[in-house]
């Protein structure tokens, strides 16, 4: 289960009928996405959400650090009450339990390259190499790419891009622990934006760069794609549990009642909710500006223009905030939608295309596990 990058950006074509699940581990909630292929067609057949708050015996949206058995409860419960019917599945892993980086290598054969990358890899692991498990893939070339690298001699030679993904062995020992304890059938674990990518990308965006904006409850994650491939990626120390606390400390009320008049934000003109957009203002200024400078840095380096950010993640469910974040990035912002090639009840339909893009990560895992299924 250490292979992290197989297959990120195969299609999907041949038949099954068999039900695989998607189990997304986020700090403040789990989410479970159950998918079946019949007929050449993905089909929805549930989904779930579980706050993790109450297992950690603190207030609903705030995130979480909780042991594997602690996880693998709220697993369990979630299973049961989303009527889970299969134990099949794929596992999430956060952007925060990894290290992700591309690395310039001469061209040389992959042998070779299977050679250099722990060697190289050293230069962004900040642990003793033999504490992880470390893997890489080759990102394939467009004719426009003209990527070069000095080599040993000083000399300009043409150089081959190697993603490159570490996880603390500590980490995936915590994830083998919760899938045993859960009693899942889990083949691998995959870390949480590539899955994001596959679910939310669609063919015309694998044409051109695109930026990600995930926001979590504990974090926001910067990551741009390009032909379905995360070429970077950032993370900013802030969500929607510190829009929560602010809400908290700006009104005077426990921050049990600031998530709710969170969750609530922009149904009503009153003044409370001109001070509770203050305060997401000043609470994601600092995010927005990274989103503005990691486009900028993208476009110098590559010479690629970055067009469109897709907001995806629970976080981005705030109301109001795809107004804010074509406010204040000088790109087109739009919602990612999951579950856009699924096939799901009609009246199901509204509901998930307002509340799917917290499910982006779930549904990108269930999609590669059909894969590996056929």
């Amino acid at each position: 289960m250490a292979n992290f990058l197989d297959n990120i950006f195969k299609t999907f074509s041949k038949k099954s009928k068999q039900s695989v699940l998607g189990v997304d581990v986020g700090s403040a909630s789990l989410k479970v996405v159950q998918l079946r292929r019949d007929k050449g067609k993905v089909i929805l057949e549930t989904y779930g959400e579980i706050s993790l708050g109450p297992y950690a015996d603190i207030e609903i949206g705030r995130s979480t650090r909780l042991s594997p058995a602690k996880i693998a409860e709220a697993l369990a419960d979630v299973m049961k009450e989303a009527n889970v019917s299969t134990v099949d599945s794929a596992v999430s892993i956060p952007m925060r339990s990894s290290m992700v980086s591309v690395i310039k290598l001469p061209q040389m054969s992959e042998k070779q390259i299977a050679q250099m990358v722990p060697i190289e890899a050293r230069k962004y692991i900040p642990v003793p190499i033999q504490e992880v498990t470390i893997d890489w893939f080759i990102i394939p070339k467009m004719d426009s790419d003209s990527q070069s690298i000095q080599n040993e001699e000083g000399k300009k030679v043409l150089a081959t891009e190697v993603l490159t993904v570490a996880i603390h062995n500590d980490v995936l020992n915590d994830f083998s622990s919760l899938v045993t304890q859960a009693g899942l059938n889990t083949s691998f674990f995959e870390i949480e934006m590539f899955s994001t990518v596959r679910a939310v990308i669609d063919s015309s965006d694998n044409k051109v760069p695109i930026i990600f904006f995930d926001m979590g409850a504990s974090s926001t994650k910067l990551y741009v794609a390009e032909r379905g491939i995360v070429r970077e990626s950032h993370i900013i120390n802030k969500g929607s549990q510190d829009i929560t606390l602010n809400i908290s400390k700006a009104l005077n009320v426990n921050v049990e009642y600031a998530e709710k008049l969170k969750r609530n934000f922009g149904n009503n003109n009153t003044e409370q909710d001109q001070k509770i957009a203050e305060v997401v203002d000043l609470t994601l200024s600092p995010v927005f500006s990274q989103a503005n400078a990691t486009i900028l840095s993208y476009g110098r380096r590559y010479n690629k223009t970055i067009s469109k950010m897709i907001l995806v993640g629970g976080g981005c469910l705030l109301n109001g905030l795809i107004d804010k974040a074509n406010e204040k990035i000088g790109i087109r912002v739009e919602k990612g939608n999951p579950f856009e090639r699924t096939l799901a009840p009609a009246f199901l339909q509204d509901v998930l295309k307002e509340t799917g893009l917290a499910f982006s990560t779930a549904v990108g895992l269930a999609l590669r596990k059909l894969q590996e299924m056929e």
